[in-house]
């Protein structure tokens, strides 16, 4: 692992982190609002945010929403069973931990030294119940048990693009081996004009799951600006209403897709196999400005 490199106020407090890792320069930037709150950048593009005195504060847009996932994924303060793919520093993971005491979660982060850094600077609370597997997200979903998870979280990102063998239905087989019957899997995608990468993500979930909703930033849906998207499957029927009531009142309203108007967005994209996989778009320069 390269060395840290740490800038410090005048009080002796850790005004930053800069540090090597497999991914590239990892950053932990202080919040000047929040005391003890940090965001995670890798290469300049914004990853994580953790506020160690209030793990359920969620800053990001995209983890908001897939915060609504969790919330309505049992009834409140019911633990779950969580898989996260991607582990950035470990955000969605506090959040389960503090709104769902006892729960019990495996995190896959494939960069170790990543990991390592989160661990060290943004320790986990010793009763999380947060296991980190540190290998490539797939390799670490074939290790989970049959029918164990009640969630599975896809966050991963390989320098701004979700890897291409995380985008199939050979991998939705996996996702679908490891959830509980009627258990529940998000996605946070990310896409542009003209949308071609989201239309085939939601097709190819259509072709795995009963129940689909796909929440985003109406921009983005529209194909005005890229950004992110979170996807939501299940066999079970979903909690539209109050997946959109809740999207609707964050801080950037999101809009809620699902039914015939979201079979009608995908424009007959055809499901995406394993052969035909390709990364997600790049963000353009503009997208973390």
């Amino acid at each position: 692992m390269g060395k840290s490199r740490k800038a410090r106020r005048a009080g002796g407090a850790a005004e930053g982190v800069a540090e090597a890792v497999d991914g590239g320069l990892a950053q932990l930037i202080p919040d000047r609002d929040r005391a003890r709150a940090w965001t995670l950048l890798i290469d300049g593009a914004p990853q994580s945010h953790v506020d160690l005195d209030d793990p359920a504060y969620l800053s990001f847009e995209y983890q908001r929403r897939l915060g609504h996932v969790i919330d309505l994924a049992a009834p409140p303060g019911r633990p779950l069973t969580a898989v996260h793919l991607g582990g950035g520093a470990l955000t969605l993971a506090r959040y389960v931990a503090a709104t769902r005491p006892r729960s019990t979660q495996q995190v896959v982060e494939r960069d170790a030294p990543l990991v390592q850094l989160v661990r060290r600077e943004l320790p986990l609370a010793p009763n999380a119940r947060i296991r980190v597997r540190s290998t490539d997200a797939r390799e670490g979903l074939a290790k989970v048990a049959d029918g164990w998870a009640d969630l599975v979280i896809a966050d991963v990102f390989s320098g701004a693009r979700t890897p291409a063998h995380l985008t199939s239905t050979e991998f939705l087989d996996e996702v679908r081996r490891a959830l509980k019957p009627g258990g529940v899997y998000a996605a946070n995608l990310a896409d542009g004009p003209p949308l071609a990468h989201l239309r085939g993500q939601i097709a190819t979930a259509a072709a795995r799951f009963a129940e689909l909703a796909l929440v985003a930033d109406p921009a983005v849906l529209r194909g005005k600006r890229f950004g992110n998207a979170v996807l939501v499957a299940s066999d079970l029927p979903l909690p539209v209403a109050e997946l959109t009531r809740r999207a609707a009142s964050d801080p950037h309203p999101g809009r809620v897709e699902h039914g015939r108007a979201l079979t009608d967005f995908t424009g007959g994209a055809a499901p995406v196999t394993d052969a035909a996989a390709v990364a997600s778009p790049a963000p353009p320069d503009s997208a973390f400005r």
